[in-house]
């Protein structure tokens, strides 16, 4: 297994097995229909063979997940999330089928998920350069799709058959791939955070996981209400510290040591775990109006943290 500098780098290449996502399939004929008035992401439009970034959100708006939903073929429709949110989130999309002609389950025996760094991930997509995010391209019976990248490092997602032959390459640590998940600033809702953001707070809409020309889905009015009224009051920066930061736990400033500003969405850590001493980094949702302060983890007098640049812009107008 190849160790990763805590800065990924272009010349970082290789394929990830990703032991701790899950697939959730939706199969049958009105599985994209179903599917629409569920997610914030329009699933009706996207082709055949393409994926999007989604959040499955409650009536108050808050995620209960997040997806890369794959399109398989317009009745069957692959949702790529955290393995210990999928069975919770399984029973609650169950909840909503009511007559719908679709079946919902875990599928994640059924699927082999990689995730791609560098040339590694390139080589699929013809080119030595770029690849913009979400441009997908399916090769036999494996689907791929570019994601954000994590500063200059390419990064792809692959989702096959089971007992699919993995990708050529060096295979790299699942530890690697969820670093380059946090430094391309894109949350991955896991169970300890279920519940606590609007799509919003993490960049969501920047990032395009909500289409906000799609019909209603739940939540759906408090998402567009905090995007369209107002200055949005919280939002998803990236930081590290010297410690091992964990999702859920909270962030204070010194100006205001009772009352937490933000959480930790989602962490890694810095290098391999025989080197936890080194810190980890986060994807942090922060009050805007603390991104300036001195931030602390757990507690005001806690480790201190360092925000580091976004590696998008983020959305001021739709």
């Amino acid at each position: 297994m190849h160790d990763i500098h805590p800065f990924l780098n272009s010349s970082l290449t290789g394929f990830a097995i990703v032991p701790d996502d899950g697939v959730i399939l939706a199969d049958g004929p009105d599985a994209g229909t179903f599917l629409q008035g569920q997610l914030s992401q329009d699933v009706l439009l996207m082709p055949v063979g393409h994926a999007r970034l989604a959040a499955f959100c409650s009536a108050k708006g808050r995620m209960q997940a997040s997806f890369v939903v794959f399109k398989l073929s317009p009745e069957r429709f692959a949702l790529v999330c955290r393995q210990d949110l999928l069975a919770a989130t399984l029973q609650r999309l169950s909840m909503f089928v009511m007559r719908a002609k679709v079946k919902l389950s875990n599928a994640s025996d059924e699927f082999m998920c990689c995730g791609l760094l560098g040339s590694a991930g390139l080589s699929f997509f013809g080119t030595a350069s770029d690849a913009p995010p979400w441009t997908a391209v399916v090769q036999n019976q494996a689907q791929l799709v570019a994601l954000h990248p994590a500063g200059g490092l390419f990064r792809a997602l692959w989702l096959a058959p089971a007992g699919s032959t993995p990708p050529e390459g060096p295979e790299l640590s699942a530890q690697a791939w969820r670093l380059s998940e946090v430094l391309a600033g894109v949350a991955v809702v896991s169970a300890p955070v279920v519940d606590a953001y609007v799509p919003q707070m993490l960049n969501f809409e920047s990032v395009g996981g909500v289409n906000f020309k799609k019909g209603c889905y739940p939540g759906q009015e408090v998402v567009a209400r905090s995007q369209f009224r107002g200055t949005l009051k919280r939002r998803g920066y990236i930081a590290k510290s010297t410690a091992i930061l964990q999702a859920g736990q909270e962030i204070f400033t010194a100006q205001d040591p009772e009352q937490a500003c933000g959480s930790v969405a989602m962490s890694a850590l810095a290098l391999p775990a025989d080197a936890q001493h080194m810190g980890s980094y986060a994807i942090v949702s922060l009050q805007t109006s603390s991104n300036q302060d001195l931030l602390h983890a757990g507690s005001a007098s806690g480790p201190q943290l360092t925000l580091m640049p976004l590696p998008y812009p983020l959305l001021e107008d739709i």
